[in-house]
This record gives structure tokens, sequence and C-alpha cells, in this order.
């Protein structure tokens, strides 16, 4: 039975920020949902989130069926906090506090960290550091076993050598937290109910303290401020693209590739420099993307080629299709296999058949398109009159000449050829060819305007 509380009451007055701390963002995904994933990992079968400054967004932003929310309504300390949750803990339960700006620590670690927990041992997670200055220090007795944990601003000199640091995290029984938490006290330099001092209670009480360490000290580390959320940044971001080379993806640069979500790649991928990937994004064996490119939400398929600057939203790309450069596939798009959609171009809601081709300068809105259907440069289809939005079809083997508006609704049937320049707001039959533009006049004589 495991009970999982996350404090995120702080302000983050560092951050100077309106936004909660928890709520800024590793990775596309704020701290807090970070960690609360990490929980649900562990196997959390009720996560609290402590809430204080911002609570009301924290609320809406973390809101789940698995989790429930406790109010620290002023915020007097890591102790404090925990005493606020005390109603909802399960007597059975053990008892794991994690922090809502600590994003990266690994589920296997804090899986490890339990195991060693119950009635006569708890759980704490440390770390050893260069330069621990600001942290709670590790005081252990000759044996080794932990004794206490003394906060930077109250530790002697000699304590203030010691490397181990307490990260925060502990895992304890909720019998213990009940037995122990109506005694903190408040007489430190802070004037806070620390957490930590359970320690000690705990050492009085022959209970022993179970030491895990993480594998990598960025794992427990928090976000007070920008320059610590850019190096946590670029520490998950090097993450993601060691996970992506291991399943065999070719990354130009590793360095240069930001993941704010999930990718599935498949064989033989190749990703050039400076790509962003948000939300769920799966690319097929084969696929090449060019760098300075961005894919949200998007499946692309088999030997598809992405060329560079290109923009995929919440699209659909079947096998070799060849995309760009600086195309934009709006939400809505599917194409099927073997469709070219060339620079400049612009799709939103178009299902586009194999084989057919929107090479230039156009946009395809609200569209159905045949297959092998040859799109000019600089058409467009009408599809918004200001207030409703209407549906272009195009049949099979039509041809659409360049600069051509389509105002739909409107259907071009199969086989059918517009002409260059045409604006076409009626109906075209299979075979036909229809040409809508005034008749040209030359003429003559004409001199050219000088200036005077």
């Amino acid at each position: 039975m495991l009970d999982i509380l996350v404090l995120a009451a702080g302000k983050g007055t560092r951050m100077r920020s309106d936004l909660p701390k928890v709520l800024h963002p590793i990775g596309g995904k704020a701290l807090v949902q970070h960690v609360v994933d990490t929980a649900r990992q562990v196997g959390g079968e009720q996560i609290l989130i402590i809430v204080g400054h911002g609570a009301g967004k924290v609320e809406e932003k973390m809101a789940a069926p698995d989790v429930k929310f406790v109010l620290q309504a002023q915020q007097l300390g890591t102790g404090h906090a925990v005493q606020q949750a005390l109603p909802q803990l399960r007597n059975d339960a053990t008892v794991l506090i994690l922090y809502g700006d600590v994003p990266l620590t690994r589920a296997e670690t804090l899986q490890k960290l339990i195991a060693g927990v119950n009635e006569k041992k708890m759980g704490l997670l440390t770390v050893n550091m260069q330069d621990p200055s600001g942290y709670g220090r590790i005081v252990r007795d000759n044996s080794g076993a932990v004794i206490a944990i003394v906060e930077h601003k109250d530790a002697s000199d000699e304590q203030r050598k010691i490397a181990e640091i307490n990260t925060g995290i502990m895992a304890v029984k909720a019998a213990l937290l009940q037995k122990w938490l109506p005694q903190l006290k408040n007489n430190n330099a802070q004037g806070e109910f620390y957490l930590t001092d359970v320690i000690a209670m705990a050492k009085a009480d022959g209970v022993a303290i179970h030491v895990e360490q993480p594998d990598a000290v960025e794992e427990v580390e928090g976000i007070n401020n920008r320059q610590q959320q850019a190096a946590l940044e670029r520490f998950y971001q090097k993450q993601k693209a060691n996970e992506l080379m291991v399943a065999g993806v070719t990354l130009l640069d590793p360095a240069r590739i930001d993941i704010r979500g999930t990718i599935t790649a498949g064989r033989d991928v190749v990703i050039d420099v400076n790509c962003v990937f948000e939300g769920d994004v799966v690319l097929g064996d084969g696929v090449v993307i060019e760098p300075n490119s961005i894919i949200i939400n998007s499946k692309i398929g088999n030997n598809t080629h992405i060329k560079a600057f290109s923009h995929i939203e919440d699209s659909v790309l079947a096998e070799h299709c060849d995309i760009g450069p600086y195309a934009r596939l709006r939400p809505g798009t599917n194409l099927a296999d073997d469709v070219k959609i060339g620079n400049f171009v612009e799709t939103k809601k178009a299902v586009i058949a194999k084989g057919s081709k929107v090479n230039h300068l156009s946009y395809i809105g609200d569209a159905t398109i045949g297959s092998k259907v040859n799109v000019g440069a600089g058409t467009i289809t009408c599809n918004y009159d200001g207030v409703n939005k209407f549906k272009t079809e195009i049949g099979d083997n039509a041809f659409i000449g360049s600069n051509s508006a389509l105002v739909a609704p409107v259907k071009i049937g199969t086989g059918a050829t517009v002409g260059a320049g045409s604006i076409i707001t009626k109906d075209v039959e299979a075979a036909e060819l229809a040409i809508a533009r005034s008749k040209q006049r030359n003429i003559q004589g004409w001199e050219r305007p000088t200036k005077k």
C-alpha cells in the first residue's frame, strides 16, 4: 500500500514569474507533471499534491482521477506541508515524499528506496555533491549509520565539510509520521518546521535509516531559477537523444534536438539538427527529417522525407511522401502514399490520395483530393466566407492550373482541367476544361509613363 505526497506549495520567487514554479516546463511538460508521472510508474495508489502558492492553477493543470489536493495555506516548511496531509494518509501505507520542483528522479531509484522500508526502517535518498553549499548535511555515527540531518544554515563549520546531502526524498510508514510530525519544533534559523527532524526521532525510536543514492545527481536536482531550469533541460534532452540513438536513430548532432513529448521511431531514421518534436510522434522506417523542422502529434510513414523548415501538426503521412522545404501541414492533414507537398504549401483538414502533388505556394484547406492530381503553383481553396467553412473536392487525375482559386463548396470531376488563373465558383464535370478569366487585351501604341 503506497501513498505518495508531492510537495508543490512553494512560490518560486527566484523564477521571477507569475506562473507557479512547479508548472514551469522541462521537456515541454510541467515539473510537477514529471513527478506525478513517476509516482504512477512507482505504483502510487493515492497521490496527494500539497498546494499553496497558485493553488488554483496547479489544481486545474493537474486534476486527475488518481490525484487529490491538500492546501498548505501558510508555507511554514516541509514538515508543516506533510502535516497538512496526515488526515489523508492510510494507516497501513508506506508514504513516499517527493517534491514538485525535482522532476527527473527515476522510478527505479524510488522503487529501491521503497523496497527497504518497514515498521523498523525508513528510507532516505541522499547524494554526494562536490559543492554541497545550501543543502542539509547527512550526519552519521562512527558505524556509518545516519543519525541526523542538519540544515546548512544551522550546521557547524565541521558539519558543512560533509559532502553527502539530503535530497528531501524519503519513504516512511504512515504510522510513524502520525507519531513524529506533531512533535516537530520550529526553533531553527528559518523558524520553519523541518521534515528532516524526523531522522533524529527515528534514531531515538530505534528506527533504522535505509539510504539509497541515485545514479546521477541530476535525478535529485531541484529548480529554483532559470539557470537551473536550463541546465536540467539540457540534461533531459541529452537523455532523450541517447534513448533515440540506442534505438537505432541517427542524430546528426545529439546536442541539437528537442523532444517535448514522446517519439517512437523505426529503423534507419535520420534526424538533422535543430528539429523539435512535441506530443506523441511516430516515425516509420527510413524517415529522413532535415534541419529546423517541427513535428507535433503526428505519424510519419516509412521512407517519407521531411525537408528543411517544415512544420507538421496533428497530421498523418503515409509512405514515401515528400514534404517541403518550408511546408506547413496543419491539423487534419492526411496524406496517402507518394504524395508530394512542396515549398511554401499550407494544408489544413486536407485528405490527399496516392500520388498527388501540391508543389508550390498553395493553400489547400477543407479539401479532399483524389489520386494523381496535380495542383499548380499559387492555387488556393477558398474555404471560408467569414462565418462558415466549406469543402472542396477534386477527383482523380484532375489538373489544376497555376494561380487558380477554387471557391468552395465546389467539386472538380475526375480527369477535369482548370485553366491557369481561373476563379472556379461552379462544379466542373469529369474530363471538362474550365476556364474562368477575363479575355486578354493587347493595346498597341501604349507608352510607359516616364518620371517627371
